[in-house]
């Protein structure tokens, strides 16, 4: 094969295809990004982990159409350090494929196409089309929630499902057993009947750097065994969680009577502050609640002792409850609006975080002892 590509657009796309290739391979084809270059003059990029698997087309100039398969690590780093603007051409033969811009000349190994892993997706009956701003919404606001506990392998990606309530809509949620993050947005034609379905991590945050570039619709194809996503040039496709999610409605609390009104940004930065001094392991901050009187403070045997008072409305019993404050910002800090709704019980129950009852985010806390 022989193609030649500007450098911007080689660098672009295999910024996006080495991410899916891990550092450490056991398997040597695995570290490979695949090249396929068309007759008709586009170049494909493809990378696996066998789990996830990402495809970019790009334009190019081809002269001798073919593919190989060469480190992505590698030459992502090339084409990082070549000059802005140069014409890369790339040639293989021979088990080598050289790599020519301007003054710069490598000589890197390949390995045959043959040998190169394709996650075959079968059939994907359930297709709909997702705004890709929305897309972008369901992951910010839930991503944080996942579990990284490998035991629970169930909670290591966002739940995805769809639900008839008053209207027809797709929920999405993750959980790590402290705290839960759920979104809800109508749901899309074509998304009726479709199985429940758990993204893994992996393939949510590669999703979310491709959403980045992207405006207009994401074409969304599943199984219940697999998903792709249809992203303009890149067609990112994954295996999905094999296990069954919790029903994790049961831990929404319906009946907390207190309510807490805040301005989410000067609660976040007053929790920031005060948890400057919570020791690592437990990271508790302590919430007293007297009528439109909130205090946080924080008791640490090794640092010391933090208060502040911050402003906010709240009527009802007084009490304290505790939170672990990064678990706490990390809502606060989905909040867009300038007013934040807390619902408790009491110290012991799951508390309710949302903006006001039509926001399409919702979530629960877990309370710690302090």
């Amino acid at each position: 094969m022989k193609a030649t590509i500007e450098r911007a657009t080689l660098l672009k796309s295999l910024s996006h295809v080495q991410s899916v290739v891990e550092r450490r391979n056991t398997i040597p084809i695995l570290s490979n990004v695949l090249i396929e270059a068309a007759a008709d003059g586009g170049l494909k990029l493809m990378a696996t982990d066998l789990d996830l698997q990402i495809v970019e087309t790009i334009e190019a100039a081809v002269d001798v159409p073919g593919a190989t398969t060469v480190s992505a690590h590698t030459l992502f780093e090339i084409a990082r350090k070549l000059p802005e603007g140069s014409q890369v051409e790339l040639s293989a033969a021979d088990g080598k494929m050289k790599i020519v811009a301007g003054r710069s000349n490598f000589n890197l190994p390949t390995l045959p196409r043959d040998d190169f892993p394709v996650i075959a997706e079968g059939e994907l009956p359930t297709r709909f089309e997702l705004p890709a701003a929305t897309l972008r919404q369901i992951i910010d606001k839930t991503r944080f929630a996942i579990s990284t506990e490998e035991t629970r392998y169930y909670l290591n990606g966002i739940f995805l499902h769809v639900s008839d309530e008053a209207q027809p809509v797709l929920k999405a949620a993750a959980t790590d057993g402290h705290r839960l993050a759920r979104v809800t947005v109508a749901r899309p034609d074509g998304a009726a009947g479709m199985p429940d379905v758990i993204i893994p991590r992996k393939c949510v945050g590669e999703l979310r750097k491709l959403l980045d570039e992207l405006d207009g619709t994401v074409e969304v194809s599943l199984s219940p065994t697999k998903i792709r996503f249809g992203l303009g040039s890149a067609i990112l496709t994954s295996k999905l969680i094999d296990g069954t999610f919790p029903d994790y409605t049961r831990v929404i609390p319906t009946a907390n009577d207190k309510l807490l009104k805040l301005d989410p940004k000067s609660f976040m930065q007053g929790v920031d502050r005060v948890a400057t001094i919570a020791s690592e392991k437990t990271r508790a901050v302590k919430m007293s609640l007297d009528r439109d009187k909130i205090t946080l403070s924080v008791t640490s045997p090794e640092n010391g002792t933090a208060a502040e008072e911050v402003p906010g409305e709240y009527v009802a019993d007084s009490f304290d409850i505790g939170f672990n404050a990064r678990y706490l910002m990390d809502i606060l800090g989905q909040i867009e609006g300038d007013m934040v709704e807390v619902h408790l019980a009491d110290a012991a129950a799951p508390t309710l975080i949302r903006e006001n009852d039509t926001a399409p985010a919702l979530y629960v806390l877990m309370p710690m002892r302090v």
